[in-house]
């Protein structure tokens, strides 16, 4: 077994295969961020950045200091997930927005969009738009379309990727994973 094997306590043995640099992920956060700032220019039309909860918060962290226009930002939080390596398909929200949504643009930003359930709960994106947000858009960092159960609209996207189960930058296995500066590829090893 190599360094990058682990075998975490109850997880089945496993290595991280690197497969999206830290370069590659600054590069194209930096690219959202003048994105991001040319989808809403006007500085007087507030525009409220919502991270979900974990993963996300090291993608909003870099993405908000990369769009060269005053925003907002504020979490939520929401767990489809578990220990599994697999979507349960049943959401449930642990945080709410702290911020007001009324009159300010919305931008919903994820770590990784497969199913679509999370985002498409309709606390998060069709709640939004009944609390008069003027506008509720979707930013992902990743986006797994093979995975896909529901439509999502999403209007700003780092990477498309493969059906891939990915760790680093915010995203975990387990609780694990979630400090590395680039996206890792989970293989778990036979016995």
């Amino acid at each position: 077994m190599d360094e990058s094997t682990v075998s975490r306590m109850h997880l089945p043995a496993h290595r991280i295969l690197p497969f999206i640099e830290s370069k590659d992920i600054k590069q194209r956060v930096s690219e959202i961020g003048r994105e991001i700032a040319v989808a809403y220019p006007h500085q007087d039309e507030p525009l409220l950045m919502v991270g979900i909860l974990k993963g996300a918060a090291v993608f909003l962290a870099d993405l908000v200091r990369a769009v060269p226009r005053q925003v907002e930002y504020d979490f939520v939080a929401v767990s489809s997930y578990g220990s599994s390596t697999m979507s349960s398909g049943e959401v449930r929200i642990l945080k709410d927005l702290d911020a007001s949504v009324a009159g300010k643009h919305v931008l919903v930003v994820e770590d990784i969009l497969d199913t679509g359930l999370t985002l498409r709960f309709s606390y998060l994106l069709e709640n939004l738009k009944s609390r008069n947000a003027r506008s509720v858009g979707v930013c992902v960092l990743l986006d797994k379309p093979a995975r896909r159960k529901v439509a999502i609209e999403v209007q700003h996207c780092g990477f498309a990727i493969p059906d891939y189960f990915v760790v680093g930058y915010g995203m975990d296995y387990a609780e694990q994973y979630r400090n590395l500066d680039y996206i890792g590829i989970v293989e778990f090893l036979e016995r």
